[in-house]
């Protein structure tokens, strides 16, 4: 099982009305993107899920034209811009024999961030690619293609594949590596007011889906649940997932011979900077009165009256610390207010919707900084006492030790 969150994302740019949309129905084989000669079709990015021949299931991401002139141009721009932080690869579509110089600074900024790209000239039944004089990086390919001509898009495709990294492909185990074949993974989950209606949250489907992978068994159960099923089975898991928010309970019902962690900690090895995280963590224990701590939760879902990341943590790392501190929260992939040098500490939430590159693109200005960063599961396990335990199953003794002591 693939989510959106772990496949490759493709950026498509281009000027406003230079055939991103058609070159996308052209490529997918679909009428996936709206098709209209009315400039400014395409608004804002959109993510369309789809299976590109020979790649397999991948994200692209539909931009607005970043030459767009209307009213809402700039904020269509900036949006357009800000999908550099999201994807693995780019395909910049040019026509006419052009490339002005929003074209030339664009590819600078592919090229400053490390974001493998094509350029595609599209309307090549039009006209082919003979502009000699256009400054492309060397190793950059530029294909004539023709959106309404039914051409073959698989040379085209085939040099996408090339460009795209192996590690935007490669699907890192969650705790698959930690078990093996027979191995008991039992996993706690709380059904309360945070808790989804009538489904579980996607990290604890995959976790299952994971552990089923690896020819492992999962058991799920609520947390009134453990000591019975322990006691009645006689079964002694390999590993113990749970949920954050009971770690000081889990703690406590589950032998310590047998290893725990929880969901936001295996997310944080799985697609967060754990290194950083690792090393970010017990700076919390540093954090003076009046210290501003910024708080990024990644994806938008309702909040609840106990919410994790709004009432929870702050609440419970003031209780941990004895200090005044300020807790901001930014939801979604929204701009930080003021700067982040504003900051003592960072707490990035599990990040399950995001992909591993947003992940790490949205905390890269506080390492830069040098702003210690955590993620919502090792903050909790480390001011309820846990954390050692937690991170144990993913990290040797001697790199714990020189992180935490």
């Amino acid at each position: 099982m693939r989510g959106r969150e772990t496949r490759p994302h493709i950026g498509i740019f281009g000027r406003t009305n230079v055939g991103k949309s058609s070159f996308i129905n052209a490529i997918t084989g679909q009428d996936v993107s709206i098709v209209s000669d009315l400039a400014g079709t395409t608004t804002d990015p959109v993510n369309k899920s789809v299976e590109l021949t020979g790649i397999g299931p991948v994200v692209l991401v539909d931009t607005a034209g970043f030459d767009d002139t209307s009213q809402l141009g700039e904020l269509r721009a900036n949006r357009t811009r800000k999908v550099l932080e999201t994807i693995d690869a780019a395909i910049l579509l040019i026509a006419n024999n052009a490339i002005s110089e929003t074209e030339q600074a664009l590819m600078d900024r592919f090229q400053s961030e490390a974001i493998p790209f094509l350029l595609v000239h599209n309307k090549s039944d039009l006209e082919i690619w003979q502009n000699a004089c256009a400054s492309i990086p060397h190793e950059v390919p530029v294909f004539d293609f023709s959106s309404v001509s039914h051409e073959d898009p698989w040379p085209l495709l085939r040099e996408l594949k090339r460009i795209i990294p192996p590690s935007a492909f490669k699907r890192q185990p969650l705790v698959g590596d930690l078990v093996a074949y027979g191995d008991v993974v039992m996993m706690i989950v709380p059904i309360d007011l945070e808790a989804p209606e009538g489904r579980l949250i996607l990290p604890q489907v995959q976790a299952i889906r994971d552990i089923l992978d690896n020819d492992a068994i999962a058991i799920v159960l609520k947390e009134r649940e453990v000591d019975v099923f322990l006691k009645k089975t006689g079964i002694e898991p390999s590993l113990v997932i749970t949920d954050s928010s009971i770690f000081t309970k889990a703690d406590a019902m589950i032998p310590k011979d047998i290893p725990l962690t929880g969901f936001s900690v295996m997310l944080a090895r799985f697609k967060g900077d754990f290194d950083a995280y690792l090393e970010g963590t017990p700076k919390i224990s540093e954090l003076k009165d009046g210290d501003r701590i910024l708080l990024l939760e990644s994806c938008s879902h309702h909040t609840s009256c106990d919410d994790i990341g709004r009432v929870k943590i702050p609440r419970w790392i003031s209780n941990f610390t004895g200090r005044n501190l300020h807790f901001e929260i930014v939801a979604g992939l929204d701009d930080i207010p003021g700067t982040i040098q504003d900051y003592s500490l960072v707490v990035q939430c599990g990040g399950c919707m995001v992909t591993r590159r947003q992940l790490v693109n949205r905390l890269q200005p506080a390492r830069k900084a040098g702003i210690p960063v955590t993620n919502y599961g090792m903050a909790i396990a480390y001011v309820q006492g846990v954390y050692e335990r937690a991170v144990a199953p993913f990290v040797n003794q001697e790199a714990l030790e020189a992180t935490y002591l």
